[in-house]
């Protein structure tokens, strides 16, 4: 199984969850008008069946390196610098995505979307990170890193979109905010473990998660601050910082490729 489509069908599976939860959500709040405790006291169900396979999980599998299938090549080499430079894109990447609460923020702000439409555009979007990160997910294990390109410029048109567009524009900007997670959160895991050797990529996968993470809060902060300010300034900023991604994403994959030529 390659990286891209193992990633890529983890992802499924989480935006599956994430789309089935706020239409769950949807639907108590139709029928139970501000019942948000009921709704959430549905939502205990399927977290009580998620730790309870954790928890066969655990008693199953308790040491799962011994599911390699050879033992991996111990070095005391560091982090090579393909991996700085990719982490360094991929923050990049991050401070320019906002976080969807500040897109239903806006929403509601603008008047562009009724509130009980936003769990369904949010729904929406998972399910199209969910499709997506299988098709991308297939396609990185086929042509490399350098899929990142044009999908990173795909998931830049989320920000106009999203905070001019009117309904329907929104509804696709939405779409697109959702690719752009699926993206995130497969492709990108997942070109990290052709970086790094098998036995540091628990550290990468750590400093990797946590340098997004990071860049992920600060730029949603700052889309928070200037979304009180001026809506094309935000759209400026998310858009810049997704576009300043590319120069180093395409030098990673010149990188890589010099690498195994």
């Amino acid at each position: 199984m390659g990286y891209g489509w193992a990633f890529g069908m983890h992802e499924a599976l989480d935006q599956a969850g994430a789309l089935c939860g706020p239409l769950a959500v949807a639907a108590v709040l139709a029928f139970h008008h501000g019942g948000y405790r009921l709704a959430f006291a549905v939502l205990a169900i399927p977290a009580a069946i998620v730790l309870s396979l954790l928890a066969a999980a655990r008693l199953l599998y308790p040491r799962p390196e011994e599911l390699e299938t050879r033992p991996p090549e111990v070095t005391a080499q560091g982090l090579p610098r393909v991996f700085w430079l990719y982490l360094a894109g991929a923050a990049l990447v991050a401070m320019g995505f906002a976080d969807f609460p500040l897109i239903a923020y806006h929403f509601e702000k603008a008047g562009t979307v009724s509130l009980s439409w936003v769990p369904i555009f949010y729904a929406i979007g998972m399910g199209a990170g969910g499709l997506g990160s299988l098709l991308f997910g297939r396609l990185f294990d086929r042509t490399g890193i350098g899929i990142l390109i044009p999908l990173t410029l795909l998931a830049a048109a989320f920000a106009p979109l999203v905070f001019l567009g009117n309904f329907w524009l929104a509804l696709v900007g939405v779409s697109l905010w959702g690719i752009g997670m699926g993206v995130h959160e497969s492709i990108v895991p997942a070109a990290v473990a052709h970086m790094v050797a098998a036995d540091r990529r628990a550290s990468a996968y750590g400093l990797f998660t946590a340098g997004y993470g990071v860049f992920w809060f600060l730029g949603s902060a700052a889309i928070g601050a200037l979304l009180d300010v001026s809506v094309p300034a935000v759209i400026a900023f998310a858009v810049l910082a997704e576009l300043a991604s590319i120069p180093l994403f395409v030098r990673v994959r010149a990188m890589m490729r010099a690498a195994t030529s």
